[in-house]
């Protein structure tokens, strides 16, 4: 549902265009220091910042309003809202009718029998990644000092990734894109198995994020290509330091000490001005449908800092089940 975790968890709320979304944070330990200037900087890195991205700006500003008193976590729910203000409601009227193909709009209308929220998707919609944003800001305090990064690797197949973005603009199209995200300083003994291994709760949150559709760890599916004896990460020394890290950083489904590493697929945007062939959903009848509206060109421009705290959401249930 909209639940995730079981020490540190989160709960999503709210639609694109509705009057707010938000994230419930439960599980967070007591004297945690945080206050709404902490989330300014990954906040502003989730943004739309560059050609490709979506004209939409919203201010993004944090409200907490529980869970925090004089600067500390409580240990009571933390509570983080964002009001939508920059909307445009109207660009979503043709929508309603006729569905986006490669978007949730049709099992949306088909699952909740046309209750949902079309306008920007609703709460299908790529902008509620702000509240995994913010819970992986509270996140990474929890697990400091390990250090996670992210980095889109290439866009539309391309690793001159401004020049594919400039080209699928000019052609009214959308790109996808690979990026790339690694954690250091990673203590060994997180991850449970058989089910709940640490690759299954990570792809689990990972899959979550609307546009992913893939993931590997270490190698990947390269490992397909390779001998045991290329693919086994020979031990440095006894506190598990390997030469290479085709593991990415786990085995058994536990973490290794080694630098999680794992990269994800991000599809090309399902909303983009060329004519499409879609079905009226009024009258059953094949139609067409040239999407407005305000949309991004390439997704996987703002999906870094989304993997990053998804990794360390991840991170931190792990770390406190652990003790």
């Amino acid at each position: 549902m909209n639940k995730f975790g079981r020490i540190f968890s989160i709960s999503i709320f709210g639609e694109s265009h509705g009057e707010l979304i938000g994230v419930t944070i439960d599980g967070c330990p007591s004297g945690i220091s945080i206050n709404e200037q902490d989330f300014e900087h990954d906040l502003n890195r989730r943004k739309p910042a560059m050609n490709g991205s979506t004209p939409r700006k919203e201010d993004d500003l944090p409200e907490i309003v529980s869970g925090i008193y004089k600067g500390f976590s409580t240990g009571a729910p933390i509570t983080i809202l964002f009001r939508n203000k920059n909307i445009s409601s109207l660009d979503y009227e043709e929508i309603a009718q006729k569905p986006r193909p490669g978007h949730a709009d049709f099992v949306g209308y088909k699952k909740f029998e046309g209750f949902n929220d079309p306008r920007g998707g609703g709460h299908f919609s790529g902008r509620m990644t702000l509240a995994l944003v913010a819970a992986g800001v509270v996140a990474k305090k929890i697990i400091s000092p390990i250090e996670i990064s992210s980095a889109l690797m290439e866009a539309g197949g391309k690793k001159n990734i401004v020049k594919a973005i400039e080209e699928a603009v000019s052609n009214g199209d959308s790109i996808g894109g690979i990026v790339e995200c690694s954690a250091k300083d990673v203590p060994i003994g997180l991850g449970e198995p058989f089910f709940d291994s640490f690759e299954s709760v990570l792809s689990h949150l990972v899959f979550s994020i609307p546009a992913i559709k893939g993931i590997e760890f270490g190698s990947g599916f390269e490992a397909a290509k390779m001998k045991g004896a290329e693919h086994n990460d020979v031990f440095m020394d006894n506190s598990g330091k390997t030469l290479t890290n085709h593991s990415g950083g786990i085995n058994g489904g536990i973490t290794n000490g080694n630098d999680i590493v794992f990269r994800v697929v991000v599809k090309p945007t399902s909303s983009i001005s060329k004519t499409q062939q879609t079905i009226n959903l009024t009258n059953g009848e094949l139609t067409q449908l040239a999407v407005q509206g305000r949309h991004d060109t390439c997704i996987a421009l703002r999906i870094p800092v989304v993997l990053e705290a998804s990794l360390a959401i991840v991170l931190a249930d792990f770390k406190l089940m652990s003790y």
